[in-house]
């Protein structure tokens, strides 16, 4: 048995219907984890369809739950022996809400349906469809050689469009038990449809509230415009002072000093493209410098998400009494996330704004993680895609987006790689969440090339 041999019999279980049959399955389980009403579904991924397919494997399964988490959480182990490099994978199943009545005419999010080259249905990119093919590659290496020629453990989490609550835990609770040398793992989209991609960690994100609380009430603006406070204006200027007006972060605390040089060499031949239903880039904003794919996955973004004041849908003759704003710091490793608020305290205060209050969001915390660019299993596994797709992969330092990267890089100590099969614009999160076919197709015979060349060739630990 050959290498060539696992890429092409993985991607035969895609050419013969297979795959496109066992997705639709999965799809159809609206495993929604923020309705409380779908905690079945949740239960019923993990006991019905997860479980078997790793036992199937010779897998040893172990179903667990957390005081925190909303859903549980399935461990699976295969030992070979002892000295052999031992392989993390993760994925969830569970997915963001359907919203049934806004996707195109004809389409669904519980039933897969393929229109032209893509496959449409929830959770067909996040992250059913992605673990699927990682978990079907690892059974085409195991089924063709008889064994793997390294250990595995996997997780599958219910709850990770909540923000995994109690993943963090459960590691950390749980060490020794999910010990191992690296992840390699397939979330978010790759740099562009066409490119096969690895990223090593995310940004980091951290979301907060900028308020000005004046007086109770709106007064009436004839009265008294010109003689109170106007907090829209107010929190207007103490945004402004925030960025450039063109979006060049001026507070020192949150950007780096420099762009590594290992990370500007592996971003020098990448293009940001989001295809046909992609936006076009403004060239003129963010650090002046920085290449498109330096701004995103090497340096820091701010950004207002929402803002708030008056009555915005019957505006009435009134000086307002209350501006609010939802904002958005992204970040890479180089920032202290501790004092990122407290550096915009002290800039808010040295720039006369000290009436603006500061209060931190209750969503999720990301840390900022990267896997040195230059570790010799990037290399290696940069190879092996290579000669699985016959394209040069583009390596990204770090995801643009935030994951929960930190709990596997940090608590578990591990090397962190992830192999995306999906691309920018597939509406992951929105009505008419799609995969490109070759996307699909493409990763299967890649994953199975990385999985054969894991048990031939790993890097030395």
């Amino acid at each position: 048995m050959s290498r060539e041999q696992a890429v092409a019999k993985a991607q035969a279980y895609f050419d013969t219907g297979a795959m496109k049959k066992d997705l639709a399955r999965l799809v159809a389980i609206p495993t929604e984890s923020q309705n409380p009403e779908r905690a079945d579904a949740l239960d019923h991924y993990i006991a019905a369809e997860m479980t078997p397919l790793l036992q199937s494997m010779g897998f040893t399964c172990r179903v667990m739950t957390h005081p925190k988490a909303k859903g549980p959480f399935l461990f699976a182990e295969r030992f070979e022996r002892a000295g052999l490099p031992t392989i993390f994978g993760y994925g969830h199943g569970d997915v963001i809400r359907g919203l049934d009545q806004d996707w195109h005419e004809g389409l669904s999010p519980w039933e897969l349906k393929e229109v032209g080259d893509r496959w449409y249905g929830r959770g067909v990119v996040d992250n059913k469809g992605q673990h699927l093919i990682n978990l079907q590659a690892l059974k085409t290496v195991l089924e063709l050689r008889g064994h793997l020629g390294f250990n595995a453990k996997y997780l599958i989490e219910m709850g990770e469009e909540m923000g995994s609550p109690g993943l963090r835990e459960l590691c950390a609770e749980h060490q020794e038990l999910f010990k191992s040398d690296v992840l390699i793992a397939s979330d978010g989209p790759r740099l562009n449809a066409e490119r096969p991609t690895l990223f090593l960690g995310s940004r980091g994100g951290l979301t907060f509230d900028l308020l000005i609380d004046a007086r109770e009430g709106g007064h009436h603006s004839g009265n008294w415009g010109g003689i109170l406070s106007d907090p829209a204006i107010q929190l207007a200027h103490a945004l402004a002072s925030i960025t450039s007006p063109t979006g060049q972060i001026r507070i020192h605390e949150w950007v780096p000093k420099a762009l590594p040089d290992a990370v500007r060499r592996a971003l020098v031949d990448c293009e940001i493209d989001g295809g046909a239903d992609g936006p076009v880039i403004d060239p003129a904003w963010g650090e002046p410098g920085l290449t498109p794919a330096e701004q995103v996955f090497g340096w820091c973004s701010f950004d207002v998400l929402a803002m708030k004041v008056g009555n915005p849908d019957t505006p009435v003759n009134a000086v307002p009494p209350k501006a609010w704003a939802r904002c958005q710091l992204r970040f890479v490793v180089d920032i202290d996330v501790d004092d990122i608020l407290p550096a915009l305290r002290r800039h808010l205060d040295r720039h006369g704004f000290p009436m603006v209050e500061i209060r931190q969001s209750r969503d999720e915390v990301f840390h900022a993680t990267r896997l040195d660019p230059d570790d010799v299993w990037v290399e290696w596994a940069l190879a092996s895609v290579a000669r699985s797709t016959n394209k040069k992969p583009a390596l990204l330092p770090n995801l643009g987006g935030s994951l929960p990267n930190d709990i596997f890089s940090e608590i578990l100590g591990l090397r962190t790689i992830w192999v995306p099969h999906s691309y920018p614009g597939c509406s992951q999160h929105a009505p008419n969440e799609h995969l490109p076919v070759f996307i699909a197709r493409e990763g299967l015979g890649m994953m199975a090339g990385l999985y054969w060349d894991l048990g031939e060739n790993a890097p030395a630990l």
